[in-house]
């Protein structure tokens, strides 16, 4: 295990041709902000052989081609140089220094037919579902990844009162759009797809467009707050009156 400003990290290989970099255990704003700190600072100063750096939840991995890295010490092997490397790239890094993405505001309309779960997750918690609604919608959430499907953004930051372990049964089709709870985690549904997920509620935005010069909405780093709107302001928004 290294340390540096960055805290504790570990590397290790994961098969012949990838580096992994873990950076903590849970789905929490820290990890995220670190995760997101190594990835931005290894896509700008890449060591040579590096192919691709892809954040995941707790992990970074670089993708590597061996006959491409360099290999001061004679002996090292690709995966060793690299380490070293790599080690001594994030030795200074500041995860609180890096710039923070962009804030997205999301509209949701909770509950009813767009949040069928919602009730019952409030009532799970003891909570009403005016508080579920207040706690989902006071934090900054934080894409850690992108994953499952196009467009599907894995967001930290959820209170831990709402944290709630996915359905035993998974739904077949879930609309997209749909605000969902899984776990620590909250996620929108970009499109149509089966999911085992709570659902509390449904955003009219589109949140992924494969003609589009960025095809998703959200990307690994970007900052998310939910906004509450009514059903008459969704029905709005789903017309295509502009958001804000």
């Amino acid at each position: 295990m290294a340390e540096s400003r960055l805290g504790a990290f570990t590397l290790a290989p994961l098969g012949d041709c990838v580096l992994l970099i873990e950076l903590g255990n849970n789905a929490s704003e820290s990890t995220a902000q670190r995760v997101h700190a190594v990835a931005e600072h290894l896509l700008e100063q890449s060591p040579a052989g590096v192919k691709d750096v892809v954040p995941a939840v707790c992990t970074v991995a670089l993708h590597y081609d061996p006959l491409l890295v360099e290999r001061p010490r004679e002996g090292d092997t690709p995966y060793e140089a690299l380490k070293q490397q790599v080690t001594e790239r994030l030795a200074s890094l500041d995860p609180t220094r890096q710039a923070a993405g962009p804030e997205v505001e999301i509209p949701v309309c909770y509950g009813g037919t767009f949040g069928e779960d919602l009730a019952a997750l409030a009532e799970a918690h003891g909570l009403s579902v005016d508080e579920v609604i207040a706690l989902h919608g006071a934090p900054v959430y934080r894409v850690q990844m992108l994953g499952f499907a196009p467009g599907f953004a894995y967001l930290a930051g959820l209170d831990p009162r709402l944290s709630t372990p996915r359905r035993s049964t998974p739904r077949s089709r879930v609309p997209g759009g749909s605000v969902a709870i899984g776990g620590e985690l909250t996620a929108v549904y970009p499109l149509d797809l089966p999911g085992g997920w709570h659902l509390i509620g449904r955003s009219p935005v589109r949140f992924f467009d494969p003609t589009a010069e960025r095809p998703s909405l959200l990307v690994a780093g970007d900052r998310v707050r939910f906004v509450r709107v009514s059903v008459d302001e969704y029905a709005a928004l789903d017309k295509g009156v502009p958001w804000r």
